[in-house]
Protein backbone atom coordinates (compact mmCIF):
# COMPACT_ATOMS: atom_id res chain seq x y z
CA UNK A 1 0.00 0.00 0.00
CA UNK A 2 1.44 3.30 -0.88
CA UNK A 3 2.02 6.18 1.21
CA UNK A 4 -0.12 8.82 1.60
CA UNK A 5 1.03 12.38 -0.75
CA UNK A 6 1.17 15.19 1.95
CA UNK A 7 2.20 17.17 -0.32
CA UNK A 8 -0.17 16.53 -3.16
CA UNK A 9 -2.79 16.64 -0.56
CA UNK A 10 -1.95 20.53 0.59
CA UNK A 11 -1.62 21.69 -3.26
CA UNK A 12 -5.57 20.72 -3.14
CA UNK A 13 -6.27 22.64 -0.17
CA UNK A 14 -8.23 26.05 -0.66
CA UNK A 15 -6.93 29.57 0.05
CA UNK A 16 -9.69 29.12 2.47
CA UNK A 17 -7.60 26.83 4.45
CA UNK A 18 -4.41 28.42 6.04
CA UNK A 19 -4.86 26.68 8.91
CA UNK A 20 -5.16 22.86 7.91
CA UNK A 21 -2.02 23.49 5.39
CA UNK A 22 0.29 25.09 8.31
CA UNK A 23 -0.68 22.59 10.46
CA UNK A 24 0.87 19.72 7.36
CA UNK A 25 3.57 21.37 6.50
CA UNK A 26 4.75 21.96 10.75
CA UNK A 27 4.30 18.06 11.03
CA UNK A 28 7.47 17.42 10.15
CA UNK A 29 9.46 20.76 11.93
CA UNK A 30 9.02 19.76 15.57
CA UNK A 31 9.12 22.92 17.48
CA UNK A 32 11.09 23.40 20.47
CA UNK A 33 9.72 24.44 24.15
CA UNK A 34 11.16 27.29 25.81
CA UNK A 35 10.11 26.08 28.97
CA UNK A 36 11.66 23.05 28.34
CA UNK A 37 15.11 24.66 27.32
CA UNK A 38 15.10 26.49 30.34
CA UNK A 39 14.04 23.71 32.67
CA UNK A 40 17.25 21.68 31.04
CA UNK A 41 19.59 24.92 31.16
CA UNK A 42 18.30 25.75 34.91
CA UNK A 43 19.05 21.34 35.72
CA UNK A 44 22.44 21.67 34.22
CA UNK A 45 23.48 24.60 36.39
CA UNK A 46 22.41 22.79 39.62
CA UNK A 47 24.49 19.78 38.52
CA UNK A 48 27.47 21.84 37.36
CA UNK A 49 27.04 23.83 40.77
CA UNK A 50 26.97 20.61 43.06
CA UNK A 51 29.41 18.58 41.29
CA UNK A 52 32.00 21.65 41.94
CA UNK A 53 30.96 22.34 45.60
CA UNK A 54 31.47 18.34 46.38
CA UNK A 55 34.77 18.52 44.53
CA UNK A 56 35.85 21.43 46.61
CA UNK A 57 34.77 19.86 49.86
CA UNK A 58 36.32 16.30 48.89
CA UNK A 59 39.81 17.92 47.92
CA UNK A 60 40.88 17.67 51.49
CA UNK A 61 40.39 14.15 51.71
CA UNK A 62 42.03 13.44 48.47
CA UNK A 63 44.91 15.80 49.32
CA UNK A 64 44.86 13.58 52.19
CA UNK A 65 45.24 10.29 50.43
CA UNK A 66 47.88 11.03 48.42
CA UNK A 67 50.35 12.29 51.45
CA UNK A 68 49.32 9.50 53.19
CA UNK A 69 51.50 7.35 50.31
CA UNK A 70 53.96 9.90 50.12
CA UNK A 71 57.90 9.76 51.70
CA UNK A 72 58.90 13.04 53.66
CA UNK A 73 61.12 13.12 50.33
CA UNK A 74 58.50 13.02 48.27
CA UNK A 75 56.48 15.66 50.42
CA UNK A 76 59.97 18.07 50.29
CA UNK A 77 60.21 17.88 46.33
CA UNK A 78 58.11 21.19 45.58
CA UNK A 79 57.96 19.89 42.22
CA UNK A 80 56.17 16.53 42.34
CA UNK A 81 52.92 15.91 41.12
CA UNK A 82 50.12 15.82 43.47
CA UNK A 83 50.03 11.87 43.30
CA UNK A 84 52.81 9.92 44.90
CA UNK A 85 56.11 9.95 42.66
CA UNK A 86 59.86 10.32 42.63
CA UNK A 87 62.24 11.48 40.12
CA UNK A 88 62.68 9.37 37.48
CA UNK A 89 66.48 8.07 37.28
CA UNK A 90 68.57 5.71 34.78
CA UNK A 91 71.20 3.60 35.68
CA UNK A 92 73.91 4.01 33.31
CA UNK A 93 77.33 2.04 32.97
CA UNK A 94 77.18 1.57 36.42
CA UNK A 95 75.79 5.26 37.55
CA UNK A 96 72.44 6.70 37.98
CA UNK A 97 71.67 9.51 36.07
CA UNK A 98 68.44 11.86 36.13
CA UNK A 99 65.79 11.21 33.73
CA UNK A 100 64.25 14.63 32.09
CA UNK A 101 60.94 15.77 30.22
CA UNK A 102 63.10 16.78 26.76
CA UNK A 103 61.44 18.14 23.63
CA UNK A 104 62.83 16.54 20.00
CA UNK A 105 61.31 16.92 16.73
CA UNK A 106 57.75 18.45 17.85
CA UNK A 107 57.65 15.59 20.76
CA UNK A 108 58.66 14.98 24.32
CA UNK A 109 60.54 12.38 25.39
CA UNK A 110 61.84 10.93 28.56
CA UNK A 111 65.57 11.08 28.78
CA UNK A 112 68.31 10.93 30.92
CA UNK A 113 70.81 13.09 31.13
CA UNK A 114 74.73 11.71 30.34
CA UNK A 115 76.72 14.59 30.22
CA UNK A 116 75.58 18.00 30.75
CA UNK A 117 76.99 21.16 28.86
CA UNK A 118 75.75 24.76 28.41
CA UNK A 119 74.59 24.93 24.98
CA UNK A 120 73.97 21.27 24.18
CA UNK A 121 73.77 18.14 25.90
CA UNK A 122 73.87 14.51 25.40
CA UNK A 123 71.16 12.01 26.80
CA UNK A 124 70.23 8.27 26.96
CA UNK A 125 67.26 6.32 25.94
CA UNK A 126 65.85 4.74 28.90
CA UNK A 127 64.06 2.16 26.45
CA UNK A 128 66.87 1.55 24.59
CA UNK A 129 70.24 1.99 26.52
CA UNK A 130 72.52 0.19 24.06
CA UNK A 131 71.41 2.89 21.60
CA UNK A 132 74.04 5.85 20.86
CA UNK A 133 73.37 9.00 22.93
CA UNK A 134 71.38 11.70 21.73
CA UNK A 135 72.54 15.11 21.31
CA UNK A 136 69.91 17.80 22.27
CA UNK A 137 70.41 21.89 21.66
CA UNK A 138 69.69 23.98 24.49
CA UNK A 139 70.03 24.66 28.20
CA UNK A 140 69.36 21.74 30.30
CA UNK A 141 68.38 23.28 33.49
CA UNK A 142 65.56 24.75 31.86
CA UNK A 143 63.90 20.80 31.55
CA UNK A 144 61.48 19.77 33.69
CA UNK A 145 62.62 16.57 35.62
CA UNK A 146 60.70 13.14 34.76
CA UNK A 147 58.61 11.20 37.85
CA UNK A 148 57.19 7.86 38.36
CA UNK A 149 54.91 6.62 40.01
CA UNK A 150 55.76 5.63 43.51
CA UNK A 151 53.34 4.92 46.76
CA UNK A 152 54.63 3.69 49.87
CA UNK A 153 51.75 1.89 51.40
CA UNK A 154 54.00 0.92 54.04
CA UNK A 155 53.07 4.08 56.08
CA UNK A 156 50.24 2.26 57.31
CA UNK A 157 51.41 -0.48 58.51
CA UNK A 158 54.38 1.80 60.15
CA UNK A 159 51.24 3.61 61.72
CA UNK A 160 50.33 0.65 63.35
CA UNK A 161 53.05 -0.42 64.86
CA UNK A 162 54.36 2.82 66.27
CA UNK A 163 51.43 3.74 67.86
CA UNK A 164 49.87 0.60 69.41
CA UNK A 165 47.05 1.47 66.73
CA UNK A 166 45.48 -2.54 67.76
CA UNK A 167 45.44 -1.28 71.39
CA UNK A 168 43.97 2.12 71.08
CA UNK A 169 41.33 0.96 68.38
CA UNK A 170 40.02 -1.80 70.76
CA UNK A 171 39.95 1.00 73.31
CA UNK A 172 37.88 2.99 70.86
CA UNK A 173 35.85 0.43 69.48
CA UNK A 174 34.41 -0.21 73.34
CA UNK A 175 34.00 3.22 74.15
CA UNK A 176 31.79 4.03 71.24
CA UNK A 177 29.77 0.55 71.36
CA UNK A 178 29.02 0.81 75.30
CA UNK A 179 28.46 4.55 74.94
CA UNK A 180 25.97 3.78 71.80
CA UNK A 181 24.51 0.78 73.84
CA UNK A 182 23.62 3.28 76.83
CA UNK A 183 22.87 6.17 74.49
CA UNK A 184 19.79 4.10 72.86
CA UNK A 185 18.56 2.78 75.54
CA UNK A 186 18.34 5.62 77.75
CA UNK A 187 16.86 7.92 75.53
CA UNK A 188 14.63 5.22 73.60
CA UNK A 189 12.79 5.38 77.07
CA UNK A 190 12.99 8.71 78.04
CA UNK A 191 11.46 9.63 74.29
CA UNK A 192 8.90 6.81 74.98
CA UNK A 193 7.74 8.63 78.36
CA UNK A 194 7.32 12.29 76.68
CA UNK A 195 5.62 10.51 73.47
CA UNK A 196 3.61 8.26 74.98
CA UNK A 197 2.57 9.19 78.96
CA UNK A 198 0.44 12.00 79.99
CA UNK A 199 1.45 13.58 83.32
CA UNK A 200 1.49 16.76 85.33
CA UNK A 201 4.58 19.10 84.21
CA UNK A 202 5.39 16.97 80.85
CA UNK A 203 5.75 19.62 78.63
CA UNK A 204 7.62 21.95 80.92
CA UNK A 205 9.76 19.33 81.65
CA UNK A 206 10.18 18.22 78.08
CA UNK A 207 11.34 22.33 77.81
CA UNK A 208 13.70 22.20 80.22
CA UNK A 209 15.41 19.07 78.53
CA UNK A 210 15.46 20.39 75.31
CA UNK A 211 17.17 23.63 77.25
CA UNK A 212 20.16 21.78 77.90
CA UNK A 213 21.49 21.79 74.41
CA UNK A 214 21.79 25.54 74.49
CA UNK A 215 24.06 24.97 78.06
CA UNK A 216 27.62 25.50 76.65
CA UNK A 217 30.27 22.08 77.56
CA UNK A 218 32.67 24.73 78.65
CA UNK A 219 30.48 26.07 81.26
CA UNK A 220 30.06 22.33 82.93
CA UNK A 221 33.87 21.01 82.34
CA UNK A 222 34.67 22.36 85.72
CA UNK A 223 32.05 20.63 88.21
CA UNK A 224 31.81 17.77 85.86
CA UNK A 225 35.66 16.95 86.44
CA UNK A 226 35.70 17.74 89.72
CA UNK A 227 32.85 15.25 90.89
CA UNK A 228 34.87 12.35 88.67
CA UNK A 229 37.75 13.09 90.47
CA UNK A 230 36.44 13.27 94.57
CA UNK A 231 34.94 10.11 93.65
CA UNK A 232 38.13 8.46 91.83
CA UNK A 233 36.78 8.06 88.40
CA UNK A 234 39.36 9.84 86.44
CA UNK A 235 41.56 7.62 84.40
CA UNK A 236 39.32 5.27 84.09
CA UNK A 237 36.21 4.78 81.32
CA UNK A 238 33.74 5.63 84.03
CA UNK A 239 33.32 9.50 83.01
CA UNK A 240 32.82 8.04 79.46
CA UNK A 241 30.89 5.85 80.29
CA UNK A 242 28.12 6.29 83.02
CA UNK A 243 26.89 9.42 81.46
CA UNK A 244 25.91 7.87 78.03
CA UNK A 245 22.73 6.01 80.39
CA UNK A 246 21.76 9.21 81.06
CA UNK A 247 19.59 10.39 78.37
CA UNK A 248 21.12 13.59 76.38
CA UNK A 249 18.38 16.13 75.04
CA UNK A 250 19.24 15.80 71.09
CA UNK A 251 18.56 11.99 70.59
CA UNK A 252 15.86 12.18 72.91
CA UNK A 253 14.29 14.97 71.04
CA UNK A 254 14.81 13.16 67.49
CA UNK A 255 13.08 9.57 68.57
CA UNK A 256 10.09 11.50 70.79
CA UNK A 257 9.31 13.32 67.73
CA UNK A 258 9.54 9.97 65.69
CA UNK A 259 7.30 8.52 68.17
CA UNK A 260 4.85 10.76 68.08
CA UNK A 261 4.08 9.82 64.47
CA UNK A 262 3.09 6.26 65.40
CA UNK A 263 -1.16 5.82 65.80
CA UNK A 264 -1.93 5.48 69.01
CA UNK A 265 -4.09 2.81 68.32
CA UNK A 266 -2.15 0.44 67.69
CA UNK A 267 -1.40 1.11 71.84
CA UNK A 268 -4.43 0.95 72.33
CA UNK A 269 -4.97 -2.34 70.39
CA UNK A 270 -1.70 -3.96 72.36
CA UNK A 271 -3.18 -3.03 75.64
CA UNK A 272 -6.26 -4.20 74.67
CA UNK A 273 -4.35 -8.27 74.13
CA UNK A 274 -3.27 -7.41 77.38
CA UNK A 275 0.04 -5.81 76.67
CA UNK A 276 1.63 -3.41 79.70
CA UNK A 277 3.60 -0.09 78.55
CA UNK A 278 7.27 -2.02 78.44
CA UNK A 279 5.44 -5.27 76.00
CA UNK A 280 4.07 -2.56 74.10
CA UNK A 281 7.52 -0.61 73.53
CA UNK A 282 9.28 -3.65 72.34
CA UNK A 283 6.52 -5.51 70.43
CA UNK A 284 4.66 -2.43 69.07
CA UNK A 285 7.23 0.79 69.30
CA UNK A 286 10.19 -0.53 68.43
CA UNK A 287 9.58 -2.64 65.32
CA UNK A 288 8.54 0.48 63.73
CA UNK A 289 11.16 3.29 64.90
CA UNK A 290 14.32 0.96 63.53
CA UNK A 291 15.24 4.16 60.93
CA UNK A 292 15.47 6.69 64.13
CA UNK A 293 17.06 4.27 66.41
CA UNK A 294 19.99 3.27 63.83
CA UNK A 295 20.22 6.95 63.06
CA UNK A 296 20.58 8.06 66.93
CA UNK A 297 23.28 4.94 67.14
CA UNK A 298 25.14 6.66 64.38
CA UNK A 299 25.02 9.86 65.49
CA UNK A 300 26.66 8.51 68.94
CA UNK A 301 28.56 6.20 67.55
CA UNK A 302 30.33 8.50 65.03
CA UNK A 303 30.85 11.71 67.85
CA UNK A 304 32.72 9.17 70.34
CA UNK A 305 34.67 7.63 67.63
CA UNK A 306 35.39 11.57 67.07
CA UNK A 307 35.76 12.93 70.44
CA UNK A 308 38.67 14.22 71.58
CA UNK A 309 38.40 15.93 74.60
CA UNK A 310 36.87 14.00 77.01
CA UNK A 311 39.48 11.28 76.44
CA UNK A 312 42.41 13.46 76.42
CA UNK A 313 40.94 14.75 79.58
CA UNK A 314 40.01 11.71 82.21
CA UNK A 315 42.77 9.45 80.45
CA UNK A 316 46.08 11.55 79.78
CA UNK A 317 47.36 9.32 83.26
CA UNK A 318 46.65 6.13 81.68
CA UNK A 319 47.63 5.98 77.87
CA UNK A 320 46.84 2.12 78.05
CA UNK A 321 43.22 3.31 78.09
CA UNK A 322 43.20 6.42 75.40
CA UNK A 323 41.52 6.25 72.06
CA UNK A 324 42.67 6.18 68.81
CA UNK A 325 42.09 10.41 68.71
CA UNK A 326 44.40 10.54 71.81
CA UNK A 327 46.97 8.14 70.44
CA UNK A 328 47.46 9.99 67.00
CA UNK A 329 47.36 13.57 68.80
CA UNK A 330 50.39 12.29 70.81
CA UNK A 331 52.42 10.79 67.72
CA UNK A 332 51.43 13.69 65.66
CA UNK A 333 52.95 16.03 67.84
CA UNK A 334 56.63 14.22 67.92
CA UNK A 335 56.05 13.47 64.12
CA UNK A 336 54.37 16.46 62.45
CA UNK A 337 57.64 17.94 60.64
CA UNK A 338 59.86 14.88 60.09
CA UNK A 339 57.33 12.65 58.50
CA UNK A 340 53.63 14.13 57.70
CA UNK A 341 52.93 10.84 55.64
CA UNK A 342 52.45 8.91 59.02
CA UNK A 343 50.43 11.28 60.35
CA UNK A 344 47.90 11.46 57.09
CA UNK A 345 48.22 7.73 57.03
CA UNK A 346 46.62 7.24 60.88
CA UNK A 347 43.93 9.52 59.96
CA UNK A 348 42.56 8.00 57.00
CA UNK A 349 42.64 4.66 59.10
CA UNK A 350 40.69 6.45 61.90
CA UNK A 351 38.32 7.90 59.51
CA UNK A 352 37.45 4.56 57.70
CA UNK A 353 34.95 2.89 60.01
CA UNK A 354 32.62 5.83 60.26
CA UNK A 355 32.36 6.01 56.92
CA UNK A 356 31.51 2.37 56.08
CA UNK A 357 29.57 2.33 59.19
CA UNK A 358 27.32 5.32 57.40
CA UNK A 359 27.82 3.77 53.69
CA UNK A 360 26.48 0.41 55.12
CA UNK A 361 23.21 2.25 56.95
CA UNK A 362 22.64 5.48 54.86
CA UNK A 363 19.08 4.62 53.71
CA UNK A 364 18.42 4.03 57.56
CA UNK A 365 20.09 6.93 58.75
CA UNK A 366 18.80 9.40 55.74
CA UNK A 367 14.94 8.00 56.62
CA UNK A 368 15.40 8.30 60.26
CA UNK A 369 16.24 12.31 59.99
CA UNK A 370 13.55 13.36 57.07
CA UNK A 371 10.60 11.57 59.54
CA UNK A 372 11.36 13.27 62.52
CA UNK A 373 11.92 16.73 61.04
CA UNK A 374 7.73 15.96 60.21
CA UNK A 375 5.71 17.95 62.56
CA UNK A 376 3.19 15.54 64.19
Amino acid sequence: MAAPNRSADASRLTVGEPGLLARLRGQSRPRVRPKAVRNAGRSFAMTFVAVVALAAFLSPLLRSATMSLKSPEQIADVNSPLYPASAATLTYEGRDYDVYQVPIAGTTRDLALIKKGRTSSQFADPSDVAAPLITWEGAWRTLQPAYKFDPHPENFSNVWDQIDYPTLLRNTILIALIGTIGTVLSCTLVAYGFARFRFPGRNVLFLLVIATIFLPGAVTIIPTYTIFNKIGWVGTWLPLLVPAFFANAYDVFLLRQYLLTIPREMDEAASIDGAGPFRTLVSVILPQAWPVVIAVAIFHLVYSWNDFFQPLIYLSSTPDLQTVAVGLARFSGARVASDPGLIQAGTLMTLAIPVLLFLVFQRFFVRGIVITAVEK
